[in-house]
């Protein structure tokens, strides 16, 4: 979701080893964005239960993991680690909220020591669409990505495509393939 950064992990490369600017934009003050008016139908997070678990991906040479809670107070959270040569290069930490007007889909990227990258409010997606096997989130926002998808093609196995805009005429797309890890026991001592 891919993490995409996501997406659900990374978004782009260039974007997913920079570290943050040492200076901070200057805030402005600007109307948040709102969700779709009306759902095309009353999506819960028990459209995503499938997701809980572990899962693990490749983006070029590097290691992707997400974890994903099961939903839990009406919010399911996930965690993300994009890693190559026993590196950590971003950290992510998602939640999927519902509400009234749908799920909301949160995410905010961080470095090892968890000093948050953006220097403004995570980013909101909204799902503006979902069926048994594809679900769409859709930032109104200024905020990056602009569009995440979703993909399962079969129990164990998703693909998370991110969308991120860089102007008018380029767009940056990242597609992981997710498969779903075994959880190893605890050994008892």
């Amino acid at each position: 979701m891919a993490s995409l950064f996501l997406v659900a992990g990374a978004m782009a490369q260039p974007a997913a080893c920079q570290q943050p600017s040492a200076a901070p934009a200057p805030a402005t003050a600007k109307p948040a964005p709102t969700a779709p008016s009306v759902p095309a139908q009353k999506m819960t997070l028990a459209d995503f239960a499938w997701l809980a678990g572990r899962w693990q991906g490749v983006w070029g040479p590097r290691l992707v993991q997400q974890v994903w809670m099961p939903a839990r107070a009406g919010v399911m959270m996930g965690t993300f680690q994009l890693t190559e040569n026993d590196k950590t290069l971003v950290l992510e930490v998602f939640t999927l909220v519902e509400k009234p007007d749908g799920v909301h889909f949160h995410l905010r990227h961080f470095t090892p020591s968890l000093a948050a990258w953006e220097k403004t409010d995570p980013a909101v997606l909204y799902l503006t669409s979902i069926d048994p096997k594809t679900a769409v989130f859709e930032n109104p926002g200024e905020g990056q990505p602009r569009r995440t998808l979703w993909k399962r093609l079969d129990a164990d196995t998703f693909v998370a495509r991110s969308e991120v805009v860089r102007g008018p005429s380029a767009t940056l797309v990242t597609e992981i393939t997710y498969h779903r890890q075994k959880e190893a026991r605890a050994s008892r001592h």
